[in-house]
């Protein structure tokens, strides 16, 4: 027996909620991927942990999304039984993690961005988005000293080492742009509940800056951004993510570890 997808009542809260419960979760996803394949044992270790930090993340927005939406769903329903254009997470986020250069740049250019956005919505007038943000700040905090680490150590490495840093970093740079639009989420900047992605761009340019100079890579020149993820239009990639992560719910409904 199969399930069917589910609709959801998108008001602006649960909208916003979904789109980082989404980020989360599929950027956990690309790091499970990981698992043994990683280049040594502790790097194995600290994708899959980060991976785990995504997740966490994941539940807690999906939670409160289930909660404010008030729809009957919960926060397995809302991760697996939605489909591919109902997700709103960031294209960046489900691009395939292609070697280890692809994944560090992957990881580095979202940490950059949402780190900061976390700990702006620490003030966020939502009192549980603001608890929420409390913790994810600690770990997005480390998973951007820890991406920043490696990029350094691969673009200031071998010759190898920096040419496929910068290819990987000139790949995945169009899709940066798309990480500070303001979209549809005026009123909950304007309400306190929502932090304003675009003010974050100076922030998110210095650190970048900074990593970039010591990792002796040059910053792409093309201001050009691929867009539609916010819109629930992907990749192709994200079709095949979403078959693999849902299999198990939609082929047992209700299935219980």
């Amino acid at each position: 027996m199969t399930t069917t997808s589910i609709k959801v009542i998108e008001t602006p809260l649960v909208l916003f909620t979904l789109r980082r419960a989404d980020d989360a979760v599929i950027l956990g996803h690309r790091l499970s991927e990981w698992c043994g394949h990683a280049p040594t044992m502790e790097e194995d270790m600290a994708l899959a942990n980060m991976g785990l930090d995504l997740l966490g993340q994941a539940r807690s927005l999906y939670s409160y999304a289930a909660e404010t939406e008030d729809g009957g769903h919960d926060e397995d329903d809302l991760a697996y039984l939605r489909d591919a254009p109902q997700f709103q997470n960031l294209l960046l986020l489900e691009q395939p993690n292609g070697d280890f250069a692809v994944t560090i740049v992957r990881q580095f250019l979202y940490a950059a961005y949402v780190d900061p956005w976390w700990r702006a919505m620490m003030a966020s007038t939502d009192p549980t988005l603001a608890a929420i943000a409390a913790k994810a700040e600690k770990e997005t905090a480390y998973h951007l000293r820890h991406a920043a680490e490696w990029l350094i150590r691969l673009g200031d490495g071998t010759a190898e080492s920096h040419r496929r840093a910068q290819e990987a970093l000139d790949q995945l740079w169009p899709y940066v742009g798309e990480m500070f639009e303001p979209g549809d989420e005026a009123g909950l900047v304007a309400a306190g509940i929502a932090a304003d992605p675009a003010a974050l761009r100076p922030a998110f340019d210095a650190t970048v800056a900074s990593v970039l100079d010591q990792a002796t890579l040059r910053p792409p020149a093309s201001a050009w951004a691929q867009r539609g993820g916010r819109q629930g239009r992907h990749s192709e990639h994200l079709g095949f993510l979403l078959a693999e992560m849902q299999h198990l719910q939609r082929s047992h409904p209700g299935a219980m570890w």
